[in-house]
């Protein structure tokens, strides 16, 4: 953990919602006037995609699986390399993965694939990684603010079969068997990182989802509520009673532990981490 250079990290699987924690952040990040170095987890797999593909092929003939959740598939070691040598210095090392044409155009690098290691950091503020590994145990000690973005398992699989189904032309059983293939690695690798966070989101559906494999859509965010629960609370300064009162309809289940309505989730992450936030950087200077 560093005062001087923080490390900020937000981890969920893909679909779990981190991208609305991102881009609360930067709303955040904007007002401060703070230059973030960002991070996508993704750099962190050890192999690109035709590699993945060929490995998987050599694990299924051992009679096993590999997913993008195992640490067979991943360089937790550069994570916590990355974030231990930030908080040092502000400065660490860390690559881009190429998704699609549009960013293969943009690197100079075919998609699928990844550009070469690059120094990051240079003039900013602070690290702010995104990813499916954020809060293993190998990097806990050097991050100074951990959240998970998770919701409960039938609403992430629900989402992730409508994403999949509908925005990557994917048949039902075959993300079906996607999520089945990768379960023992979601127990194993994702699930243990939410008893190392600093703050949890988990969106609760109010809605029947007791068999996710046919819902014909996903709850909406008036349709679920957004559990908040922080590790603790006397750390980071938490006003609940304040907070309580900005967030309508709000209550208390436990006393570190927040529920607000999903359709507020942006708003209640900015009240939480923008004081979180602007704490650090007073430090800092």
């Amino acid at each position: 953990m560093s005062v001087k250079h923080p490390v900020i990290s937000v981890t969920g699987s893909s679909g779990a919602g981190t991208s609305t924690a991102k881009v609360a952040l930067e709303h955040i990040f904007r007002r401060e006037k703070i230059t973030p170095a960002i991070v996508e987890g993704d750099c962190f797999h050890k192999f690109d995609r035709m590699e993945f593909r060929k490995q998987a092929k050599a694990f299924e003939a051992a009679g096993k699986r590999l997913s993008h959740f195992s640490d067979e598939a991943n360089l937790f070691d550069k994570i916590a390399e990355l974030f231990k040598s930030y908080g040092e210095t502000g400065m660490g090392k860390a690559r881009t993965y190429v998704h699609d044409d549009k960013e293969a155009e943009l690197y100079g690098v075919d998609a699928g694939k990844f550009t070469d290691w690059r120094d990051v950091g240079e003039g900013s503020d602070l690290l702010f990684y995104e990813g499916l590994h954020g809060a293993v145990a190998e990097v806990k000690p050097y991050a100074d603010l951990i959240m998970g973005i998770v919701p409960v398992v039938n609403l992430e699989w629900i989402q992730k079969i409508h994403r999949d189904t509908e925005m990557r032309g994917y048949s039902t059983e075959a993300v079906v068997d996607n999520i089945l293939s990768r379960m023992h690695d979601y127990v194993h690798f994702i699930t243990p990182q939410f008893s190392n966070t600093d703050i949890n989101f988990q969106r609760v559906p109010l809605v029947d989802t007791s068999n996710p494999f046919i819902a014909r859509d996903v709850p909406t965010p008036d349709e679920s509520m957004m559990v908040i629960r922080i590790a603790k609370p006397e750390k980071w300064g938490i006003d609940f009673p304040w907070l309580l009162s900005m967030l309508d309809g709000s209550f208390m289940s436990r006393r570190n532990t927040l529920v607000v309505r999903s359709s507020k989730m942006m708003l209640a992450m900015e009240l939480i981490l923008a004081p979180i936030v602007h704490d650090m950087m007073e430090k800092r200077k």
